[in-house]
C-alpha cells in the first residue's frame, strides 16, 4: 500500500481520473490469483506478467514498475497502440502536402501551389530510396504539369487576366515543373500510359494504404484461376468483381454514355472497357453498338482539353474500328445505322425487328467520317510541314478516302429502301467530302487514290453515281460528282461543288471552260453571303484561274484576274495560308483562334512566291508600254493598271546603287528598267533566270512564251518612245532589231494603229511604217497644259466643296453696301479697312489665262 501510495503521490504528470483507474485495476490484479486477462488490453497483460515475476519486490523497483504501467495505460487507454516507422511518417507528411496542393489547384491558387511544391520536393529528398520517388509524388507532378498547360492555354484565349500574385506564381511554376519533371521523365511516361495500373502496382504496396471495401474507385484484386491471364480483375463499388459478359454489354454501354461530358471522367479507362466489351460481344447488334460508342469516345479525348488534335494512334484505331463497323454492316444487311432511329432502352434483351423490316440502330456514319476528316486536317495544321512526321501523317489520307468511298456506297444502299427515309443531305455531305479530297490534286494522284479505294471495297458493292466498271477519267469523275451536287443540293454545298469543278478545270489548263463557268455562276456577286470557308475557296479558285490564263499566254486576262487578290497585299489571309497580325489591328484572341482553325494544310497551299512572280511579270508587260505611251504623249490621260507594281518600280528607281538581283522582285524590277530602255534581251535573261518557274508544269514552254511576250512589248515600247523621231520606218528593221518575223511586226503595228495608240499608217507595198506628224508640243508647253488642267481641277473641287457647305445659303456672304462678312457695321472684310472695295472682285489683273497657246486652243 505504501509503495502504491508513494507512486501515486509522486506521479505529478498524470490526471486524477487516471490515478483512480490505476488504483482500481491494481486492486483487482492482486485479488485475482487465477488471473485471466482480455487479449485486447496489451498493457494489462504486461502489468500482470510483471506482478507475477516481481511479486516479492518492494520499494523503488515497485515504484518504477507502477510508473511505467501507469504511463502505458494512460497513453493507450482510448486507441489501439500503433507503431509507425520513420518512412511512414514521412509519407504521411508527403500526403499532407499533396492534399494542400490539390486544394490550391481547385481554386487556381498558383502562389500557394508554388510554395507547397517547394515543400513537396524537400520531403521527397528525405523519402526517396534507391533513387526512386514515391508514386504519389509522380502522380502529383504529372497532374500539375497537365493542369499548368491547360491553364496557360485558357489564358491565351481568355479576356480576363490573372492578378499579379497568381501570374507570378504561374510563371515560377513553369520553370520549376519543366526543370523538375525532366529528372522523372521515365516514371511520368509510365504513369501517363496507364495511370491506374501504375498506381496500383506491387512495387509500392507497402507505401500505399489499402483502400476501404466501399471505395467508389475500381481496384485490382486477385482473381480466381482461369479468369484472367494476369491474375487480376476489376473490382467495382462495394467490392464486387466487374465481369464483362455478353449479357452485361448494354448496361456497361449505358453507364459510359451517361458519363460522357461529365468532369473527372477517365475516357482512357472507358476506351479500355469498351475494347474488352467488343472482345466478348457475340451478336452483330452488340458489336455495332459497342463500335459506335467506342469511336465516339475516342473523339471525346480531345474535347475540353488542351490537346488541339487527335493523336495518330487514336486516329488509326478509330479508322480501323470504322472499317470493322462497315464490314459488320455489309455482312448483316438486316441492320442499318440511321440518324432517325429510336434509342433502345432495355438493357436486358436486344430489340427484335418486325418481319420484313430492318433493324434501325441510332447513329451516323457520315458524321463519323466527317469527324475523322476534320481531325486529320487539324493534325496537319499543327504539324511542321517540313518534317517527316507531316509526310507520315499525310499518308493516312488514303485510308480516309477509302472510308469516304465506302460511306458513299453505304448511303446509296440505304437510299434504295424508301422505308428508311434517309435524307438527301447525307449523300450530299459525303459526296462533297469526296470532291474536296480530289479537286486540288493532279489527275495522276487522283487515279492512284481511286484505284486503291475501289480495291478496298468488296467486289459485290457498286455505285450508281460513279460505277466501278466504267472507270471514267478523272475530269469526268469530277464533273459527275459536281453535277450531282448541283442538281440535288442547295445553297452552300451547291456553290462549293461548282467552285471545286472550276478549280479542277483551271488546274488542268482548261482556261476558257473555267472562265465561262465562273462567269455564268454569278458567284462573284453573291459570294459575300456565303460562309468564310466558301469565300476562301472562291479566292483560291480565282487565283487558279489567273494562273491558268498565264500558262495559256493570256497576260492581260491573268493580270486582271489576279489583281483583286494580289493587289490587296493580303494574299496569305485571303487564301487561308497564314495569319497576318497587324500592329494596330483590333483582333480578339477568339477571332485569332477561329482564324487559325480555318487555315489550310500545307499540301493544299498555292505557292505565294510563284503567285507574286506571275502577277508582277504580267504587270510589267502591261505597265512598261503604258508608261512609254503616256511619257511621249502627255495629252493622254494617265491611268494606272497596278498600283503595287508602280510603287515597287518607283522605290527601285529611287535607289542610288542597284546591285545584282537577289530575289524575285529584284529580277522583275531590273527587267522592267531594261525593257523600258529597249534592252529586251537583258529583260528576257533576267526573267528566265528566276528559279520559281521550275515549279510550274512545262517550265521551258512558259519561258519561251515569256520571251515572245517580252519581244512584243519591247517593240510596242520602242514605237511609243521613238515614234516622234521617225517619218518612216521599215518593218524589216524592227524585225531584225527584236528578232521576230516581219509578219508579227506588221500584226503588232496594225493592232496599235487600229486601237489609236499609234498615229501612223502601214505601207504594205514597201513594208514600211509612215508616221503622221501632228501638233508637236514642247516640254514647256506640255507642262503648262498640265498645270492648267490641275488648276482647273482644283477650282472645280473648291466650288463643289463650297456648294456642299453652303447649301441654300449661297447669298448669305454677299457684301451689300459695305455690310456683311466679318467686318459687320465697319464695312466688311477685316475691320472695315477696305470699305471702298466692297463690290465683288472682277476678273483681271494677273489671272492665268493660258498664254498665247491657251488663246489659240480656245479659238
Amino acid at each position: 500500500m505504501s509503495s502504491r501510495f508513494f507512486a501515486a503521490g509522486e506521479s505529478s504528470s498524470e490526471s486524477s481520473s487516471e490515478e483512480e483507474e490505476l488504483y482500481s485495476e491494481e486492486e483487482k490484479e492482486q485479488k485475482s490469483e487465477d488471473d485471466s486477462q482480455d487479449d485486447s488490453d496489451d498493457s494489462d497483460e504486461e502489468d500482470d506478467s510483471s506482478d507475477e515475476e516481481d511479486g516479492g519486490k518492494t520499494g523503488i523497483s515497485k515504484f518504477l514498475k507502477d510508473q511505467a504501467s501507469s504511463e502505458g495505460e494512460s497513453s493507450d487507454d482510448d486507441t489501439p497502440k500503433l507503431v509507425k516507422s520513420a518512412k511512414n511518417k514521412r509519407l504521411e507528411e508527403l500526403d499532407g502536402v499533396i492534399k494542400l496542393i490539390d486544394n490550391a489547384v481547385k481554386i487556381n491558387d498558383w502562389s500557394s501551389i508554388s510554395t507547397e511544391f517547394d515543400k513537396l520536393n524537400r520531403q521527397v529528398v528525405k523519402i526517396a530510396a534507391a533513387d526512386k520517388a514515391p508514386k504519389q509524388y509522380i502522380k502529383t507532378v504529372s497532374d500539375l504539369e497537365d493542369f499548368m498547360n491547360e491553364t496557360i492555354a485558357k489564358q491565351k484565349v481568355s479576356t480576363k487576366k490573372m492578378n499579379a500574385t497568381n501570374a507570378k506564381g504561374l510563371n515560377a511554376m513553369k520553370q520549376k515543373i519543366k526543370r523538375n519533371n525532366r529528372e522523372y521523365a521515365t516514371e511520368i511516361e509510365k504513369y501517363k500510359e496507364d495511370k491506374f495500373d501504375y498506381m496500383m502496382s506491387d512495387e509500392e504496396e507497402d507505401a500505399v494504404p489499402a483502400e476501404k471495401p466501399n471505395s467508389k474507385r475500381d481496384i485490382y484484386v486477385l482473381e480466381t484461376p482461369g479468369e484472367d491471364d494476369q491474375g487480376f480483375s476489376t473490382v467495382g463499388r462495394g467490392g464486387r468483381t466487374l465481369q464483362y459478359t455478353p449479357e452485361s454489354i448494354f448496361a456497361h454501354l449505358r453507364t459510359i454514355t451517361e458519363s460522357r461530358g461529365k468532369k473527372n471522367t477517365d475516357r482512357g479507362e472507358q476506351i479500355r472497357i469498351m475494347e474488352r466489351l467488343f472482345a466478348v460481344a457475340v451478336t452483330p447488334y452488340q458489336r455495332i453498338r459497342v463500335l459506335l460508342t467506342l469511336i465516339s469516345t475516342r473523339f471525346d479525348l480531345t474535347t475540353g482539353t488542351s490537346v488541339t488534335f487527335m493523336s495518330q494512334e487514336q486516329w488509326k484505331s478509330a479508322d480501323q474500328e470504322l472499317g470493322t463497323l462497315f464490314e459488320v454492316l455489309e455482312e448483316n444487311r438486316n441492320m442499318v445505322v440511321v440518324e432517325n432511329a429510336e434509342a433502345w432502352d432495355d438493357d436486358e434483351k436486344p430489340p427484335q425487328p418486325a418481319p420484313g423490316e430492318k433493324l434501325k440502330i441510332p447513329g451516323s456514319l457520315v458524321s463519323i467520317v466527317e469527324r475523322l476528316d476534320d481531325e486529320l486536317t487539324r493534325s496537319l495544321q499543327h504539324i511542321d510541314p517540313h518534317t517527316a512526321e507531316y509526310i507520315e501523317r499525310l499518308s493516312d489520307e488514303q485510308a480516309l478516302y477509302n472510308k469516304v468511298v465506302r460511306a458513299m456506297l453505304y448511303v446509296e444502299e440505304l437510299q434504295k429502301d424508301a422505308k428508311l427515309e434517309v435524307p438527301q443531305e447525307n449523300a450530299n455531305r459525303i459526296i462533297m467530302r469526296r470532291v474536296e479530297h480530289i479537286y486540288f490534286k493532279p489527275s495522276q494522284v487522283v487515279n492512284i487514290l481511286e484505284e486503291n479505294a475501289w480495291n478496298s471495297v468488296p467486289s459485290q458493292f457498286d455505285s450508281k453515281i460513279t460505277p466501278r466498271g466504267k472507270a471514267p477519267d478523272i475530269a469526268t469523275l469530277v464533273q459527275i460528282l459536281c453535277t450531282y451536287l448541283f442538281e440535288n443540293s442547295a445553297d452552300i454545298i451547291r456553290g462549293r461543288g461548282y467552285l471545286c469543278q472550276v478549280y479542277f478545270c483551271a488546274l488542268h489548263d482548261q482556261y476558257y471552260r473555267a472562265r465561262d463557268m465562273l462567269l455564268m455562276s454569278h458567284l462573284q456577286e453573291t459570294i459575300g453571303n456565303f460562309d468564310i470557308s466558301t469565300q476562301i475557296l472562291f479566292n483560291r479558285t480565282l487565283v487558279q484561274v489567273g494562273l491558268c490564263a498565264f500558262r495559256a499566254g493570256l497576260v492581260y486576262e491573268s493580270q486582271n484576274t489576279l489583281l483583286e487578290i494580289c493587289g490587296s497585299g493580303r494574299q496569305k489571309e485571303l487564301l487561308a495560308q497564314g495569319v497576318m497580325i497587324q500592329r494596330y489591328s483590333q483582333v480578339t484572341p477568339e477571332q485569332e483562334r477561329l482564324e487559325r482553325q480555318r487555315q489550310l494544310p500545307f499540301h493544299m497551299h498555292i505557292n505565294l512566291e510563284l503567285l507574286e512572280c506571275v502577277f508582277l511579270t504580267c504587270s510589267m508587260l502591261l505597265e512598261i508600254p503604258l508608261l512609254a505611251q503616256t511619257g511621249s504623249s502627255p495629252d493622254i490621260k494617265k491611268r494606272v493598271i497596278s498600283k503595287n507594281y508602280r510603287r515597287l518600280l518607283e522605290f527601285h528607281e529611287r535607289q542610288i546603287f542597284t546591285g545584282p538581283p537577289e530575289n524575285t522582285r529584284d529580277h522583275i524590277m531590273q527587267a522592267s528598267r531594261a525593257l523600258a530602255a529597249g534592252e529586251w534581251k537583258k529583260a528576257v535573261e533576267l526573267i528566265n533566270s528566276i528559279k520559281i518557274w521550275e515549279l510550274m508544269v512545262q517550265s521551258e514552254k512558259i519561258k519561251a512564251m515569256l520571251s515572245e511576250q517580252i519581244q512584243e512589248e519591247g517593240l510596242r515600247t520602242y514605237l511609243f518612245t521613238y515614234a516622234p523621231f521617225y517619218d518612216t520606218l521599215a518593218v524589216s528593221t524592227l524585225a531584225a532589231m527584236f528578232e521576230i518575223s516581219e509578219r508579227k511586226v506588221a500584226a503588232v503595228v496594225s493592232k496599235m494603229i487600229s486601237h489609236e495608240e499609234l498615229a501612223a499608217a502601214l505601207d504594205q507595198v514597201n513594208s514600211a511604217i509612215i508616221f503622221r506628224k501632228g501638233v508637236e508640243l514642247s516640254r514647256l508647253q506640255s507642262l503648262a497644259l498640265t498645270l492648267s488642267d490641275k488648276a482647273s481641277g482644283l477650282i472645280e473641287a473648291n466650288e463643289r466643296t463650297l456648294e456642299q457647305r453652303t447649301q441654300g445659303t449661297a447669298n448669305a456672304f454677299e457684301r451689300q453696301g459695305g455690310r456683311g462678312g466679318r467686318g459687320g457695321g465697319r464695312g466688311g472684310a477685316r475691320g472695315g479697312m477696305r470699305s471702298d472695295r466692297g463690290g465683288p472682285r472682277t476678273r483681271g489683273g494677273q489671272q492665268f489665262g493660258g498664254g498665247a497657246l491657251g488663246g489659240a486652243i480656245k479659238a
